[in-house]
C-alpha cells in the first residue's frame, strides 16, 4: 500500500467514525483488534470506505484507489478469496489511521 498526505489534517485529534450503520461500525472495530484478523470481507471495507466519505475507484487489474480526507492509498482487491490478508488488514488500519479515522470507543 502506498499513502500520499495530500494536506496537513485540520486537527491533531482522531475523528471518531459516528454515523455509520452497525455492521460498518463493526468491520472499523475489527480492523483494529489485536492480534490481526485475516477473515474481513473486501466487500466489507469496501462498504466502510464509502460510508466515511471515502472516493473509491477501480485502477488497473485488481487495484483500488481509495481517497479520504486528503491521504491517498492503492489496495488490492483479494482473489480469488473474499477476505483480505492479516498484511492488507494493517495496511487498511495504516490508511484509517493517517485519515483520521479511530473506532468510537464505547
Amino acid at each position: 500500500m502506498q499513502t500520499v498526505p495530500l494536506k496537513a489534517a485540520q486537527s491533531d485529534k482522531p475523528k471518531l467514525a459516528g454515523g455509520l450503520n452497525g455492521k460498518q461500525r463493526r468491520t472499523l472495530e475489527v480492523i483494529y483488534i489485536n492480534p490481526v484478523r485475516g477473515n474481513i470481507l473486501w466487500t466489507d471495507i469496501e462498504n466502510l470506505f464509502g460510508a466515511l466519505g471515502a472516493t473509491v475507484s477501480q485502477g488497473r487489474g485488481s487495484r483500488v484507489r481509495v481517497a479520504l480526507n486528503g491521504v491517498k492509498a492503492v489496495f488490492h482487491e483479494p482473489h480469488p478469496e473474499k477476505e483480505i490478508c492479516k498484511g492488507a488488514v494493517k495496511s487498511v488500519r495504516k490508511f484509517l489511521e493517517e485519515a483520521g479515522f479511530t473506532p468510537m470507543s464505547e
